[in-house]
């Protein structure tokens, strides 16, 4: 807490629900939105197209997010589904749409419905007589990837659902060392008595059953046992001891049953309450009889381990959260790096989903929200055997090239918005060096051959993303007295195949990308070509018009400079005057002049034909008869303006010229298609930036 001594009613307060404003020494408060340090214990994600993000909260409840949103993912995107202080939370696979499963503090687990919100609580009680379930303050909860709806909770003993928690098996004996001189919360905590159920101890921490073989489950407790089942829980075997040295009572934070091979996990410990904060995290190949260290002591990973995952794609890609970041390593634990993308935080990384679909990295930290590593599909082409070479493309998923859609509403800065997926394909690089001599440059052509976007790369060393947003050049769009907001991007580019090529000096490196249509249009890929064309149609017109308005207003300059240059012919003078009023009435059928903006109302051909063009950008689907009809009608009344400028041309100019020329000035001439054309491509096209390989989502 902070008082501002010089005005004691401002205080600034913080807790682990983030940070809040009194100005009326307490009275009232103002909770600081725009601040992304919510603690998150634990993430899941759903099937949804885009998917949602699960996660609970240090004593703030369990929620569930969007991973993307129209306008980005405000704090109102989030939905509270269950209360206290929330951490496990899953969406229920026998009706994920409808239901997940969600817990607070001490194993309290509710089903709770994604519609109404409402919650029943499934907790497991006690047999008669028995006394008090330990349930750790961060209960394990885990879902069988074998048989859908069936679920695992623990306490000292393990329990098993197959009917949503209507009803529970105990499965197991108790697992943990039942120490019980660690079980006297209900004494004393050492100075007063501590009974909550963030003091239980000698619980079950970490449950994970086999991918591979549903009769294989393994257990970790809170008091360093670590217990394996291969017969479906009839009898359990505690292999702790086959960890090489490995301190007694070291907690075991994670275990984690292979994707890959029934007799494979991971387990990672933490001893950090002994003063140890090293990271200790092990593998088994054979149900646990040995154990191998895969964080050796000079890797350079810092923190105690949290938890470890596999690649779902590549076996040898793992991903490990520490007390202080987020690892990697693409050789199974032989080497290791920290990940520091778009400035991902030196923070305490708790958990970690690769979502199935998307091949996305969503990361659970305790102090920074959600983090979402976009397509993770580059890191599993990243081997040996590539990193090795010079420079090489690491090709990633097909592009999507998502619907235009909106949404979300400005909230200013006094509320944190978490950014979507760049809408662009993200072109994927690795240099082993920097690349220093010679020009380096993007390309990328369609299947034609022919050169659609040029892009400028980085020349740095190791990973880097190029964004091209999938998008031709904007139009040419004629100088007017109104901004053409709608004319500001070209259009998409069809779905297909193009090629991108990197030069780099004398080299060439090329690679194929995959344009791909959204997969929740509606519409086909006949309707998405009408859409194209039109919007083609429509660019074609505006360039057309911005050629005639700086032919007329070449002429109409002309007009006026000659007519500033005449000394002593008042007549002449008089007539060039009239005639450039009479080439300005021809630009002001064709763009609005009045300033004002959009003020004014005032709408010519230019400004009907960006709003149509808008229109059509807007929906890719097949475009409206009467959208259609308009493009004819606006480039008949373009042809209209423009017939009457060259019957100007060709019959009055003439006359002006001899007279000019009589006077030793200049004839006035308007300019030709082919140098229009020219000038017109050295203005260039606007180019994407680098993309980000992370973002933060709360």
């Amino acid at each position: 807490m902070w008082v501002n001594p010089d005005n004691t009613d401002h205080i600034i307060a913080t807790d682990d629900g983030g940070v809040w404003y009194s100005y009326d020494g307490g009275n009232t408060w103002w909770k600081g939105n725009n601040l992304p340090v919510s603690q998150f214990y634990h993430v899941s994600t759903d099937n949804a197209d885009p998917y949602h993000v699960f996660g609970g909260l240090q004593d703030n409840s369990v929620w569930m997010g969007d991973s993307q949103y129209p306008g980005g993912i405000t704090n109102g995107r989030w939905e509270n589904l269950f209360g206290g202080d929330g951490f496990w939370v899953f969406p229920d696979p026998a009706d994920e749409k409808n239901y997940v499963y969600a817990e607070s503090q001490g194993g309290f687990i509710g089903r709770v419905n994604r519609i109404t919100l409402e919650g029943r609580l499934i907790k497991p009680e006690p047999n008669y007589g028995e006394g008090k379930l330990r349930f750790n303050w961060n209960t394990p909860i885990h879902l069988s990837p074998n048989e859908k709806g069936t679920i695992y909770v623990g306490a000292q003993f393990l329990f098993r659902s197959r009917d949503h928690g209507q009803s529970w098996e105990r499965i197991s004996p108790d697992l943990t060392t039942n120490d019980r001189e660690k079980q006297k919360q209900e004494e004393s905590g050492g100075v007063t008595v501590d009974n909550s159920y963030a003091e239980m101890h000698t619980t079950i921490y970490s449950i994970s059953e086999s991918p591979r073989d549903g009769q294989t489950i393994w257990a970790g407790t809170d008091d360093g046992n670590l217990q394996l089942t291969r017969d479906g829980a009839k009898s359990w075997t505690n292999v702790v001891d086959n960890v090489p040295n490995l301190p007694k009572a070291s907690w075991v934070s994670w275990v984690e049953a292979s994707l890959y091979g029934a007799g494979t996990a991971y387990a990672t410990f933490d001893r950090h309450t002994f003063g140890d904060m090293e990271p200790h995290v092990f593998k088994t190949t054979d149900y646990g009889k040995t154990w191998t260290s895969i964080v050796a002591a000079d890797s350079g990973v810092r923190g105690y381990a949290h938890v470890i995952k596999e690649d779902t794609v590549r076996p040898n890609l793992l991903f490990l959260g520490t007390e202080f970041g987020l690892w990697t390593s693409p050789d199974g634990g032989k080497q290791w790096a920290r990940y520091k993308g778009h400035e991902f935080p030196m923070v305490a990384v708790r958990d970690i989903v690769v979502h199935p679909r998307e091949s996305d990295l969503v990361i659970a930290t305790h102090g920074r929200g959600i983090w979402i590593v976009d397509d993770i599909t580059p890191l599993r082409k990243l081997t040996p055997e590539v990193m090795a070479q010079e420079a090489v493309f690491l090709q990633a998923k097909p592009a999507q090239q998502r619907l235009p859609a909106q949404g979300g509403w400005a909230e200013g800065s006094a509320v944190f918005t978490g950014p979507n997926p760049p809408d662009a394909a993200l072109i994927t690089y690795y240099q082993s060096k920097r690349h220093i001599f010679g020009k380096m440059k993007l390309e990328i052509f369609d299947a034609q051959g022919k050169l659609v976007d040029t892009l400028p790369p980085n020349s740095r060393r190791g990973i880097s993303r190029v964004q091209w947003p999938m998008r031709l050049k904007a139009p040419h769009v004629p100088p007017a007295a109104t901004a053409a907001f709608e004319a500001a991007q070209g259009p998409r580019v069809m779905p297909g195949t193009y090629t991108v090529k990197m030069t780099r000096g004398k080299e060439t490196y090329s690679t194929e990308l995959k344009v791909e249509v959204d997969p929740r249009a509606k519409f086909t890929m006949e309707d998405r070509k009408l859409e194209f064309d039109a919007a083609m149609r429509l660019h074609s017109l505006l360039g057309e018009m911005s050629f005639d308005v700086d032919r007329i207003n070449g002429v109409h300059n002309g007009l006026v400079e000659r007519g500033a240059k005449l000394k002593g012919d008042a007549v002449f003078s008089k007539r060039l005057q009239e005639l450039a009023g009479k080439v300005e009435a021809m630009r002001k059928k064709i763009v609005a002049t009045t300033e004002g903006g959009a003020i004014t109302g005032e709408e010519r051909i230019r400004e009907k034909t960006t709003q149509l063009y808008g229109a059509i950008l807007n929906y890719e689907g097949r475009p409206g008869d009467y959208q259609m009809a308009r493009i004819d009608s606006l480039k008949k009344e373009l042809d209209d303006v423009v017939g009457e400028f060259e019957a100007f041309v060709s019959k009055e100019l003439p006359a002006v010229n001899k007279t000019l020329s009589q006077k030793k000035l200049e004839a006035i001439q308007p300019i030709d298609r082919k140098a229009w054309d020219a000038a017109d491509s050295d203005s260039g096209a606007g180019a994407p930036g680098a993309a980000s390989f992370f973002r933060e989502r709360d």
